[in-house]
């Protein structure tokens, strides 16, 4: 039998200890996660590709402070997400260039696969997703696209549960309203049925979320 995969910790602590090739293993297991986390984040490639690097850069600049107190996971996912709230922030204050068609040539992610690769969400939702607040827009992608339990995601953006359950409410009246400006005819609260590209049964934007807590800014990774 073969020798089960290193766990993420031992990657994390094989690095500390010299093994640089322990952080190429991180990377290529989680590179595809953290590219699609991006891109619905961002709703742009190149954004995505952007925030990738500087997610892994930084997840390399501060692994020593990596203590294990979480799962490297939640700590990857603190990171993409702040990674994705500069790059938003940035193209906010940027003038928009019209980039043409002499781009170079975008690299791909690796083809690992991501539980997120099959739960995507089909391309109008996801165009209304970028209509939706970001803070809310974060934990609708963690929970509704990536699967992540409530807990994990109120870990991963740094609030309570109950902020969680608000948000992740909130955030779906929001993209119902999104998706109703965007699609003559069809009424605000309806998103319609699952695409090729949805997860089973649909997204799950209709749950009951307790009251609003208070809302965070940046993560500290």
């Amino acid at each position: 039998m073969p020798d089960p995969p290193a766990r993420d910790e031992d990657l994390v602590r094989r690095y500390l200890s010299g093994d640089r090739a322990a952080f190429a293993a991180l990377v290529e297991r989680h590179e595809r996660r953290v590219y699609n986390l991006a891109l619905r984040m961002t709703g742009r490639e190149e954004d995505a590709r952007d925030a990738t690097q500087d997610a892994f850069l930084t997840v390399l600049r501060k692994l020593s402070s990596f203590r294990g107190e979480a799962a490297f996971t939640t700590w990857l996912h603190r990171v993409t997400v702040n990674a994705c709230y500069d790059l938003l922030r940035k193209r906010q204050r940027a003038p928009l260039l019209d980039r043409g068609e002499d781009d170079l040539p975008a690299r791909e992610p690796p083809p690992a696969p991501d539980h997120a690769d099959t739960s995507s969400l089909s391309m109008d939702v996801r165009q209304a997703l970028l209509l939706v607040p970001e803070d809310f827009r974060a934990v609708m992608i963690l929970h509704d696209v990536h699967d992540l339990r409530q807990e994990e995601v109120a870990a991963i953006v740094g609030v309570p549960v109950g902020t969680v359950k608000s948000r992740l409410h909130r955030g779906r009246i929001a993209l119902a309203k999104a998706m109703g400006i965007q699609q003559e005819g069809r009424p605000s609260g309806e998103l319609g049925s699952s695409g090729p590209d949805e997860p089973p049964g649909g997204p799950r934007f209709g749950e009951r979320a307790d009251a609003a807590g208070p809302s965070e800014g940046t993560i500290s990774p």
